[in-house]
């Protein structure tokens, strides 16, 4: 993989860095405690709102680790790590296409399906 490759993906990489911060700031509100105040709501509306808020939690955990992994391939290019892009099965190149749908991907298809 030449170095234009690994800029534009490490560009994609810090863009969807930036995207899972804003829909952080954005999930906060639904993982708020949920107030069990009868008077204030009915029993399915606080159902319905503790539903609500353990998957807000679920998103986050989700994200979490999507940035996880972002941020370990931006690590390994900016690192210099001549083998990312590499699949870490079967040591073939990975197709451009997938890297950019998904710059953390480790594997090639062929490993990914085996």
């Amino acid at each position: 993989m030449n170095d234009r490759d690994r800029n534009h993906i490490a560009g994609l990489i810090r863009d969807r860095l930036t995207a899972i911060a804003g829909e952080n700031d954005l999930g906060r509100d639904g993982q708020a405690v949920v107030q069990l105040d009868q008077q204030a709501v009915g029993r399915l509306s606080r159902m319905d709102a503790v539903q609500m808020q353990a998957m807000a939690k679920a998103q986050q955990a989700r994200r979490d680790a999507e940035a996880a992994r972002l941020r370990a391939a931006l690590a390994r290019i900016e690192s210099g790590d001549e083998e990312y892009g590499y699949c870490d099965g079967c040591g073939e190149e990975i197709a451009r296409a997938r890297l950019h749908l998904n710059p953390a991907v480790a594997t090639c298809i062929a490993c990914a399906r085996g």
